[in-house]
């Protein structure tokens, strides 16, 4: 069987794990009041990666939530990559102080370039990822409140010429939607740069979606909800590990 790395995501509003519905804060559910719990359960099954979206940070324009990440890290032994509302260094630097492991700019990456590259240039490609949300094939940002008209595929080369190695493409369309990822798409961007550690966020419903993605050679997955809403069991992610 491919690899394929397993990412579940932990969202948080007001320290609580929640999932949306295509970035709506009107959708919102709260699975649990504890991530920490949530991230315990994912350890213990053997999972070693974990991403961690600050809602309440993309909604705000910088970091609130670091004292749940600060948690998280400090009581797991999970690598922690971490991301929403991350507009300056000064965030960055919360961010690593709180234990992040990565940071992941979406926003910031269409909004202010010269701030994200001089990211990349500080802290290296294996610390900070590329967040490329994408709508329709045109990146969308502000926790996808906002539509741009950058197309995907030319938005992410860009970056990897600038140095990006890792980039976690989220379609909108499919996110929360447990019906099914975007493969087509991750296929179409691997066609063009063939070496991207790019990672599947968005649409994953079970087991076999996961096994697709895999099939498929696609490096890494993100998933939350099918998680949360008992459609995908940890156990069945263990033979990927």
């Amino acid at each position: 069987m491919n690899k394929i790395d397993i990412i579940p995501a932990i969202d948080i509003i007001e320290g609580k794990c929640v999932r949306l519905s295509q970035g709506d804060y009107a959708s919102k559910k709260i699975y649990n009041e504890d991530p920490l719990e949530v991230a315990r359960e994912f350890e213990d099954h053997g999972i070693t990666r974990l991403h961690v979206v600050d809602l309440d940070g993309a909604k705000a324009g910088h970091i609130i939530n670091y004292k749940t990440l600060e948690t998280i890290a400090g009581k797991t032994n999970m690598v922690v990559d971490f991301g929403g509302g991350l507009k300056t260094s000064d965030d960055l630097r919360i961010a690593f102080e709180s234990g992040a492991q990565m940071v992941t700019g979406g926003s910031i990456a269409v909004k202010n370039q010269a701030e994200f590259e001089s990211w990349i240039k500080q802290y290296g490609s294996d610390k900070i990822i590329l967040g490329a949300d994408a709508k329709d094939g045109n990146i969308a940002v502000t926790g996808w409140l906002e539509e741009t008209d950058q197309k995907l595929i030319p938005f992410i080369k860009d970056y990897c010429n600038k140095g990006i190695t890792k980039v976690i493409c989220t379609d909108i369309s499919k996110d929360g939607m447990l019906q099914g990822p975007a493969i087509d798409l991750y296929k179409e961007i691997l066609t063009e740069i063939p070496d991207l550690y790019i990672v599947a966020s968005g649409g994953v419903s079970n087991i076999r979606d996961i096994e697709l993605l895999a099939e498929a050679n696609i490096p890494a997955v993100i998933f939350g909800k099918a998680i949360y809403e008992g459609r995908l069991q940890l156990k069945e992610l263990e033979r990927f590990l």
